[in-house]
């Protein structure tokens, strides 16, 4: 990969991780379930109107924007909403790639190598020790939730899989037709058309410009630039060489809330950390080449010819004979 493609990836990881910054602040003006809509909404709007279809079988594009766009997202905004630190849940979600892993394994009949169930198993062991060190500290639920919504992204993933896009930029675009409706049913009923109102008629409050800008980051740079970009660079190199990147994403975004929101982790958490993200990197790294045994020197005299085939074109050499 050329220098000037790692320094894309680069941009992605921090354009991702920063997200997480921008969600809590959209979070601290706007209901969750609300957001999630308005979001999508955003995106749906001109995608509708502009992007051509991605011409994929419309059951794997619901799919994906239920899994990817409702589910995950539904969760996540929920979950941090509920307390879940933004640092945390930039490094909770990578457990998307365990789950994504297991699903092929199930519904796709994807076989798992032993490197694959090692990286597993370290990832759920370092999710566990994050979860145990959340309930020590009386916030398990927004942990849980935050874990669902990568269950969620994992759903997406295995759509999206079964889709085939030629496009995937456009079935990505695409996808975000499919959670507006839904979150706005789900927040009228729950958060309540007065709360969503207040939300919209609030600006002038404190905090009502930094949710504004929160929203338009996660709608332009986290969605359309970053997720642009990601797949510009998939589509010209192996994913083995472009996911590893994506690891990067907790570090800038327990790194930004560190800085921005002055958010503290403990060392269990560190520790369970390290974990993840070790066990996800370890379970995507591509499989090892297959050695090729040294033929060992030609014999003297063995002279390679070419042997036609029975069809009359050339076929393939072998030392020393004709047909």
């Amino acid at each position: 990969m050329p220098i000037r493609h790692r320094l894309l990836a680069l941009s992605v990881a921090l354009m991702w991780g920063l997200n997480f910054i921008a969600i809590d602040a959209s979070l601290a003006h706007f209901p969750p379930f609300f957001l999630v809509a308005l979001r999508f909404a955003l995106i749906a709007v001109p995608t509708v109107l502009f992007v051509p279809w991605p011409k994929v079988p419309v059951r794997w594009l619901v799919g994906y924007g239920l899994g990817f766009g409702t589910l995950q997202f539904m969760f996540l905004y929920w979950g941090m909403a509920a307390g879940m630190p933004a640092g945390l849940a930039s490094l909770v979600l990578q457990a998307s790639a365990p789950f994504t892993v297991l699903l092929g394994a199930t519904f796709l009949r994807e076989r798992l190598n032993g490197r694959q169930l090692i990286g597993i198993v370290v990832a759920v062991c370092g999710m566990a020790l994050v979860g145990w060190q959340r309930a020590e500290n009386a916030t398990v639920i927004p942990f849980l939730l935050t874990l669902a919504g990568a269950f969620g992204w994992a759903i997406g993933n295995t759509c999206n899989r079964l889709a085939k896009p030629a496009d995937p930029l456009r079935l990505t675009l695409w996808m975000s037709v499919v959670p507006p409706l839904p979150m706005l049913a789900l927040a009228l009923a729950i958060e309540g058309p007065a709360r969503i109102g207040a939300s919209l008629t609030s600006f002038d409050e404190p905090g009502a410009l930094g949710a504004l800008a929160g929203l338009a980051y996660t709608v332009v740079v986290g969605t359309v630039l970053g997720s642009g970009v990601w797949t510009w660079l998939m589509t010209r190199h192996p994913a083995g060489v472009v996911a590893p990147f994506s690891m990067l994403v907790p570090v800038v975004g327990m790194t930004a809330a560190w800085v921005v929101l002055r958010e503290t982790v403990s060392p269990g958490e560190l520790i369970g950390g390290a974990l993840v993200v070790g066990g996800v990197l370890l379970g995507s790294l591509p499989p090892r080449a297959p050695r090729v045994p040294d033929p060992g020197p030609v014999p003297a005299g063995a002279a390679a010819t070419v042997e036609p085939s029975r069809s009359g074109k050339v076929g393939a050499s072998r030392p020393g004979t004709v047909e």
